[in-house]
């Protein structure tokens, strides 16, 4: 059974811990609310360049003139995949889902006898897949320098891939990431990124017909990089907010948590103390019944 100053000292020690995770969560709160107007913002944004953009490519189909990152190398042995998480952890499952994700789909394309290869942006995507999957490496991108996401980081992300595609070194790029819903949910998604693969949404200008100048492919080879960079500053975006998101609820959850412990462990305490009072009453009972 612990002593009184064991007790003691453990209280204190989950005192200091609460104030350490009440702390985090104020300023996850904080900053989770500038990353959600950042990701809330670029959405209309990018949904309807992915319009324009899949009005382009209806109008282009599969024809051999289509720019290479529309059609494709015509081939889909090789698979680049970006994961994107965190620099820092204490967010809750928000690393975990993302990697997870990213895990099952590099398993399903292994068994399908396709070949792999992963780049990973923040440490804690490379953390926990290089024990797996480490020889499946291609590179790193370190953002942990980085006070605040801007799309001059997504142009570099997206320069890396895109030169690694203009070398031939794989036919399809997935991005993965945690798109974010609310505090409570983070959503991890893939998406594809190269080839270019653009659904045509209700009320796009799809089904209007446009004389484009220069001609649809000119213009797409132009906007296309331009695409594969605005998908993975969105992405960024929408990862600051959940890992905001998913931080402030965990730090919620650490703090309620220690509350709990505080209170169990004051009870024992408090009975603790009681019982040695209690021990100190009676050996001076019985002394004084003995003299």
């Amino acid at each position: 059974m612990p002593s009184l100053k064991d007790l003691k000292n453990r209280i204190e020690s989950v005192k200091s811990t609460r104030k350490i995770t009440k702390a985090m969560q104020m300023v996850a709160a904080a900053k989770l609310r500038r990353a959600q107007e950042s990701a809330e913002a670029s959405r209309p944004y990018a949904e309807r360049f992915n319009a324009v953009m899949a009005g382009l490519a209806a109008s282009v189909g599969g024809s051999d003139s289509a720019p290479k990152l529309l059609r494709g190398t015509g081939s889909d042995d090789v698979h680049l995949l970006v994961v994107m998480t965190a620099e820092r952890g204490l967010c809750g499952g928000f690393n975990s889902n993302i990697s997870k994700l990213a895990r099952a789909k590099a398993d399903e394309l292994r068994g399908k006898g396709k070949t792999v290869k992963i780049l990973t942006v923040g440490k804690k995507g490379r953390d926990a897949l290089k024990r797996d999957y480490g020889d499946l490496f291609v590179g790193h991108i370190d953002l942990s320098e980085v006070k605040r996401i801007g799309y001059a980081n997504a142009q570099d992300i997206a320069k890396d891939i895109l030169s690694r595609f203009d070398a031939g070194e794989f036919d399809v790029a997935t991005i993965f990431y945690a798109k974010f819903q609310n505090v409570v949910t983070q959503i991890p998604t893939a998406q594809q990124i190269i080839p270019a693969s653009f659904e045509e949404t209700e009320g796009d200008d799809s089904g209007a017909v446009f004389d484009y100048e220069p001609s649809e492919e000119a213009i797409l080879a132009e906007l296309l990089p331009k695409g594969v960079a605005t998908a993975i500053f969105s992405a960024l975006l929408e990862n600051g907010a959940s890992e905001q998101g998913a931080r402030m609820s965990a730090m919620d959850n650490a703090t309620r948590n220690a509350g709990e412990m505080i209170d169990k462990l004051t009870i024992q305490f408090n009975r603790s103390r009681q019982a040695v009072i209690t021990n100190e009453l009676i050996e001076i009972i019985s002394g004084a019944e003995a003299l």
